[in-house]
């Protein structure tokens, strides 16, 4: 994506400064009316918009409300996904609802003017890094050294679609049954069924899409998860498999998409007696590990941080979060990676 860097633009009103995930904090609370006028503020008739995500139910949702929000007040929008898709339920999403979303490698993304990142942040992803943002909209824990024009970023909410369904109701836009379906899946997906820590708005979005998402195709799509080819996974992860003081590690091996680690994780997250479960695989160059805990004095993001923060991109919630290391970053002697080595590194912070 070379030649993406642009300097972030200033309002010719000067209205609104640029914000960072620093001064935000300083800002006063605003109403939802206010957020959305601002947002829309950014923006001209002859803009071309690309919304940058990284594929998942919360950001595809959140992408399909943005890209509501901006029709007829832009040129055009156009969702752009950096990664590659192989999750099932994601594939099954994409299809069944219609979302419009393109992989970021075949858009040329120099003909776009302004830029947005939703459910992410910039430093997130190398692949995120290039691009000056003029807006940045998400729910994970604030990172510092970037600037947007505009940034809402509410990590004490469950799922960036919640923050999108005030976006639309402030706008009085009721959401079609695809968008309020694709907004009802992320929220359960990114709240665990509300299991995970969230806000009463989460809830209050939640049972406002209920009566117009179609709970049908909710179920299809959760439905969608493995293929027959990926149980050969499980059957790794139970011969690696090691508990000790109510944690269990395993070490999957190379692995042909990322998203079975999690799949697995929250598999074993179920084990009574078990408050910790790390589950880590090789990902063409990179290391991956997953981290789940109960979130009861525990704090996943913090642990992966520590863990592998120096090395790679880590971080997360205090229930759930995720680590990638290029494997050029780890120490010659931890290599050639395997569940001992798993226990043994994020043993170091426990």
């Amino acid at each position: 994506m070379a030649g993406l860097s642009r300097t972030v633009r200033i309002l010719k009103n000067d209205k609104l400064p640029v914000a960072s995930p620093r001064n935000r904090r300083n800002l006063p609370k605003k109403t939802a009316k206010e957020r959305l006028q601002e947002f829309w503020n950014i923006f001209d008739k002859d803009d071309e918009v690309l919304i940058v995500i990284s594929a998942d139910p919360d950001s595809l949702a959140g992408g399909m409300a943005v890209k509501r929000l901006l029709r007829y007040r832009v040129k055009s929008v156009t969702i752009g996904y950096l990664n590659e898709i192989r999750r099932l339920s994601n594939l099954s999403m994409l299809e069944l609802l219609k979302i419009p979303a393109e992989r970021m490698k075949v858009l040329k993304t120099d003909k776009f003017n302004k830029y947005l990142i939703v459910d992410s942040q910039p430093l997130h992803n190398p692949g995120f890094e290039e691009i000056s943002y003029s807006a940045v909209i998400d729910h994970h824990p604030v990172t510092q050294g970037w600037q947007a024009t505009y940034v809402d970023i509410r990590p004490e909410y469950g799922a960036t679609a919640s923050m999108m369904v005030e976006y639309l109701r402030a706008a009085e836009i009721k959401p079609s049954v695809a968008l309020a379906t694709a907004l009802f899946y992320a929220i359960k997906v990114d709240t665990q069924n509300f299991e995970k820590k969230c806000q009463l708005a989460d809830a209050i979005s939640f049972r406002y899409l209920f009566n117009i998402a179609n709970q049908n195709l909710v179920r299809k799509i959760e439905l969608s998860e493995l293929r027959k080819s990926e149980l050969n996974y499980f059957k790794t992860a139970f011969s690696e498999m090691k508990i000790s003081k109510n944690r269990l590690y395993a070490h999957v091996g190379r692995v042909r998409t990322p998203d079975v680690l999690v799949i697995i994780a929250d598999f074993f997250k179920r084990v009574h007696e078990v408050s910790w479960v790390f589950v880590s695989g090789i990902h063409g160059e990179k290391l991956v590990v997953i981290f789940r805990c109960d979130g009861y004095k525990k704090n996943a993001g913090i642990l992966a941080a520590k863990t592998f923060g120096q090395i790679g991109a880590a971080g997360g919630h205090r229930e759930s979060a995720r680590a990638e290391v290029p494997l050029k970053n780890l120490p010659k002697h931890d290599q050639d990676f395997n569940t001992k080595t798993l226990r043994r590194l994020t043993g170091r912070h426990l």
